[in-house]
């Protein structure tokens, strides 16, 4: 499977930014993800004051490629970017190996 991850620093944010963000993904970000076409799912992962970000598995390399293009030319401006004061500082291809499903099931939900 084809993987991006794309994370922004927290180390010079705003000290209410984790809240910030996490209402963002509840009240945006998780609607505008949830079933896109050429995406397989999309995580969002932080360190309070350290990171904040997501994490693609997408279902070509097309796919990937033409998300990966758009995301990077607007990067600058995106929402996080917005949020957090600074643009990622980090866009990086991965390969992911493999994807198990625990014993209680997949959860998927705008926020935890």
């Amino acid at each position: 499977m084809l993987g991006l991850t794309v994370r922004w620093s927290l180390v010079d944010a705003a000290p209410d930014v984790d809240a910030e963000l996490a209402a963002y993904v509840a009240d945006s970000s998780y609607e505008r993800f949830t079933g896109k076409d050429g995406l397989r799912f999309k995580t969002w992962r932080t360190r309070p004051g350290q990171w904040f970000e997501g994490c693609y598995v997408f279902a070509s390399d097309d796919a990937r490629a033409e998300f990966q293009r758009a995301f990077s030319d607007g990067a600058d401006t995106a929402p996080v970017s917005q949020i957090v004061g600074s643009p990622p500082v980090l866009i990086e291809e991965c390969d992911i190996v493999a994807v198990a499903e625990g014993g209680d099931g997949f959860l998927a939900a705008p926020r935890y």
